[in-house]
């Protein structure tokens, strides 16, 4: 049995009331929840992997250099060579079976959980789908889908705890020029980031607890990894390094630990210049230089696993540990679809959609 008053999104668009017969019919007004996530290629052969990386790489949000010295570089050097390496790291975590990345199917899974959520919530008054802000499905054609389903305002949801500009920011301004093409732009929300939100927090912490009670023994140092960007965007005002910081500093409390037990580092160093530090994969090799051998890492910063937490994670970063003399490396994956963090980020959610549904 439907809830009462809840729209019918089974009805065909109509004409409005006393409009002209020529007028184009309008579907029922609904609020759109638009997930977003960073992006993924299509496949991990060449050409597929020079179009990602072309798009990811153009962004100025993530290289800011001035495109008459980065451009050149980019697309006769960098993008002749790096798309056999970084396909080769796909290919080495590509969920075959369904012929997409993890962190497609991944998303694919959040999403469908997050929909089963909203629409015990609100029935058919919200419409839930997902987009990256590099490749498919692309921003504009999930908010032209959205339009084109009758949501008229849209909660526009990066799925990053961390603001940072290379991430909340870029895909906040995709989703902007999506609606710069609109000829009725839907009234819309960006939900702000949820780094301090207690019920990510107790994800987090949840699944620490769960990983560590499958071990023998207890690791020396839980190491938790962000993605870095450069530190000269802390000091030009990105907040994401304090963000960070913040973020295990809460769980370090709610797990009860001491400052010796957890750390912060930063991964994914690009580029010539300084980036924020201590790097992981260097931090990992001086734990395993000073007698920590037993230690485990994990990814706040990222709401699936994707490359940089499968790959570069649990295979480039795990080999410099062992290099170093380390002897037992575990990865712990993200919350990804686990049931505390579809809690969480649904939570998030009708937070925000307060004074729109209630």
């Amino acid at each position: 049995m439907k809830r009462p008053n809840m729209l019918d999104t089974s009805k065909i668009a109509t004409r409005p009331e006393h409009a002209a017969e020529d007028h184009p019919a309008i579907p029922p007004a609904r609020v759109g929840i638009l997930l977003a996530n960073l992006g993924t290629p299509d496949n991990y052969d060449y050409w597929s992997m020079r179009r990602y990386l072309n798009e990811f790489l153009s962004d100025r949000r993530v290289i800011d250099y001035s495109p008459w010295i980065w451009q050149p570089l980019l697309q006769l050097i960098i993008l002749t060579k790096r798309p056999f390496s970084s396909g080769a790291a796909y290919k080495s975590i590509w969920n075959h079976e369904d012929g997409e990345s993890p962190l497609m199917t991944i998303t694919k899974a959040q999403t469908a959980k997050i929909k089963e959520t909203m629409h015990k919530r609100y029935g058919d008054q919200v419409m839930v789908d997902f987009c990256m802000r590099y490749g498919n499905p692309s921003t504009t054609s999930k908010v032209r889908a959205m339009a084109e389903a009758g949501c008229q305002k849209i909660l526009f949801f990066p799925l990053y705890p961390h603001y940072a500009g290379a991430t909340s920011a870029t895909a906040n301004d995709q989703f902007f020029r999506a609606l710069m093409a609109e000829k009725w732009q839907p009234t819309t929300r960006t939900v702000e980031p949820y780094y301090s939100h207690p019920k990510y927090i107790e994800a987090l912490a949840q699944s620490i607890e769960r990983a560590y009670e499958k071990l023998e023994t207890r690791p020396d140092i839980l190491v938790c990894s962000y993605h870095g960007v450069p530190k000269r965007y802390l000091m030009e005002g990105d907040p994401y390094h304090c963000q960070c910081q913040k973020t295990t500093r809460l769980l370090k409390e709610r797990l009860g630990w001491v400052d010796t037990e957890i750390k912060t580092t930063f991964q994914s160093k690009f580029g010539p210049e300084e980036w924020l530090q201590p790097y992981t994969v260097e931090e990992v090799a001086r734990l395993a230089e000073q007698g920590k051998k037993n230690i485990a890492v994990c990814a706040p910063a990222f709401s699936a696993d994707c490359i940089e937490t499968l790959e570069e994670i649990n295979e480039e970063i795990k080999e410099s540990f062992e290099e170093a003399g380390g002897e037992h490396f575990t990865y712990i994956p993200c919350l990804n679809d686990d049931a505390p963090h579809i809690e969480a980020l649904s939570t998030v959610i009708e937070e925000n959609l307060k004074g729109w549904l209630d």
